[in-house]
C-alpha cells in the first residue's frame, strides 16, 4: 500500500485532519506510526464506541498503524464516573475490551494500556504534566472542559484543570504520532500541538473521527464542533443510543421511534447509521417492502440509498425497519459472546448491577 492509498483510508476515518502534509511526512518516515485513543470506562458501551470504533480502528491498522487504546481508569475517576469507584471502573474497562473482541476488532496491531498501571511505572509522567501546566494559562486549559463532557462553570471540580494537562501528557508518554480521537477532543489535541514545541516534543497529527448522531431529533441552533458534540448519542438518554448488548426488541423499538424526516438526509440519524455502519459492513442492502408499496429495493451503495431516499422512493418507516434489521445482525455476535463466554457473561452481569448516572 503506497502513501496515497494510506491517506485515502485515513480520510475515511478522519472528519478533520491536522494536517495532511504532516501525516504524509509521517508515513514516509515510519512504516508503523503509533495512533492512540483514550476511553473512560463508564456505563454500557454504545454502538459508536463499539462497532463504529472497531470499523475505524481496523481501517487505521490496515495502513500499518499500531493502535494504542488508553484505558483511562484514572480519568474516569477524575470525571466522577461510577462515583469515582475504581473497582467498578476497572470492571467496565474489561467489559469494553470484551465488546471489541466480540465485534471483530483486529487486535494484532492493537494494544490496551491501563492509565493507572502505566503512570505508576512511569513517575516521570508527572513532571511532564507540571511542565505542560507552566506553558498553558488557566483559561486555555478550562476551555478544554468539553472533553470531560462539561461546560465551563465555577462549580466544576479542580480536576477540570488536571484532566486536559494529563491527556496532553498521554500523547507524549505513549509515543503517539497520531491523536486519533473524536471531534469533541479537538481542543485538548490542539493544546498539545501548541505546547509541545516549547518543550521540545514533536506535536501529534490530529485525526478526528466523526461522532455518530443520537437517534432523537438533534439541536440545530449550533455550528461546527459544538453542533457535532450536541448531536452525538448520549448514554444519559437511552433512546438516543443503541447499546452493544441491546436485545433485538430494544433495537427495533429505538429505531421505530428514531427521528427520520422524509426525504431529508442532513441531521438524519438513520441515514448516518447506513453511511457509517451498515454500508461499511455490508456490500448490499435490501429494503424489504410489501408488493403494494413497490416491493423490495436492492441497494449496492450508500449514495444509491441517499438518491432514492431524497426522491422519496423509500419511506422513512421502511428505512428504519431495514436499518434495525441490519444493525441487529451486526450486534448478534456480541450478544452471543456475552451469553456463551463465561468471563464476558459475568462482566455484563456486574455492569448491569451498576447504578449508572454518569
Amino acid at each position: 500500500m503506497n502513501i496515497d492509498e494510506k491517506i485515502k483510508i485515513i480520510k475515511e476515518v478522519g472528519k478533520e485532519i491536522i494536517n495532511e502534509e504532516e501525516l504524509r511526512k509521517l508515513f514516509s518516515e515510519k512504516e508503523h506510526p503509533i495512533a492512540y485513543d483514550g476511553f473512560e470506562p463508564s456505563g454500557k458501551i454504545h454502538i459508536a464506541q463499539g462497532l463504529l470504533r472497531t470499523i475505524n480502528v481496523n481501517k487505521l491498522t490496515s495502513t500499518g498503524i499500531h493502535f494504542k487504546f488508553w484505558v483511562a481508569d484514572w480519568f474516569a475517576m477524575l470525571n466522577n464516573k461510577m462515583g469515582g469507584d475504581l473497582s467498578k471502573i476497572h470492571t467496565l474497562g474489561e467489559y469494553f475490551i470484551e465488546v471489541w473482541k466480540a465485534c471483530g476488532m483486529n487486535l494484532e496491531n492493537v494494544e490496551f494500556i491501563w492509565t493507572s498501571e502505566f503512570i505508576k511505572k512511569h513517575p516521570e509522567y508527572w513532571e511532564t504534566v507540571l511542565r505542560l501546566s507552566m506553558n498553558a494559562t488557566v483559561q486555555r486549559v478550562l476551555r478544554c472542559g468539553q472533553i470531560m463532557g462539561r461546560e465551563e462553570s465555577t462549580s466544576n471540580p479542580s480536576a477540570q484543570i488536571l484532566y486536559p494537562l494529563m491527556q496532553a501528557a498521554d500523547i507524549h508518554h505513549l509515543g503517539a504520532d497520531i491523536a486519533q480521537l473524536g471531534l469533541d477532543q479537538r481542543k485538548v489535541n490542539m493544546l498539545a500541538r501548541e505546547i509541545f514545541p516549547k518543550l521540545g516534543y514533536v506535536p501529534p497529527v490530529i485525526v478526528s473521527h466523526h461522532m455518530l448522531m443520537g437517534l432523537t431529533q438533534p439541536k440545530t441552533d449550533l455550528t461546527g464542533v459544538e453542533a457535532a458534540v450536541a448531536k452525538k448519542m448520549s448514554k444519559s438518554n437511552p433512546n438516543s443510543a443503541i447499546f452493544m448488548t441491546d436485545s433485538v426488541e430494544d433495537v427495533n423499538s429505538k429505531f421505530k421511534k428514531a427521528y427520520c424526516p422524509e426525504g431529508i438526509v442532513e441531521d438524519n440519524p438513520v441515514m448516518e447509521y447506513f453511511r457509517y455502519i451498515v454500508f461499511e459492513k455490508c456490500s448490499k442492502v435490501v429494503v424489504e417492502r410489501p408488493e403494494k408499496f413497490g416491493g423490495n429495493i436492492e441497494l449496492n451503495s450508500y449514495s444509491e440509498l441517499e438518491e432514492k431516499f431524497v426522491s422519496k422512493e423509500i419511506h422513512p418507516m421502511d428505512l428504519k425497519n431495514t436499518c434495525a434489521k441490519y444493525v441487529n445482525e451486526l450486534l448478534e455476535p456480541v450478544r452471543k459472546h456475552f451469553t456463551t463466554n463465561q468471563h464476558a457473561k459475568k462482566l455484563l452481569e456486574q455492569v448491569e448491577t451498576f447504578n449508572v448516572t454518569r
